[in-house]
């Protein structure tokens, strides 16, 4: 995967960001309806309960991901910046 140009540099930038944070937004989404669905089922109205698990939730997330998450955004900044010249004309 070696861009040719700013185009492909800017369309490999997105999807490898969309590809990294995916899974850490499909957890938060997934407590977050957890605990919608348990606060309409027991009445429970409050907003603030649904802070503290999702963010632990995401820090787990975020410990089992990180590795492969930094590692890739890791490896395209360095294929980027090992590449520099090719773009600065």
């Amino acid at each position: 995967m070696f861009p040719v140009n700013m185009n492909d540099v800017l369309s490999d930038a997105v999807w490898l960001s969309l590809t990294t944070v995916m899974p850490v937004l499909l957890v938060a989404m997934m407590v977050g309806l957890v605990i919608g669905i348990l606060q309409t089922a027991t009445s429970i109205q409050e907003q603030t309960l649904i802070f503290i698990p999702k963010i632990m939730a995401v820090m787990i997330a975020l410990i089992f991901f990180g590795p492969w998450m930094f590692g890739a955004i890791g490896d395209f900044a360095r294929l980027i910046f090992g590449q520099l010249d090719r773009f600065i004309k």
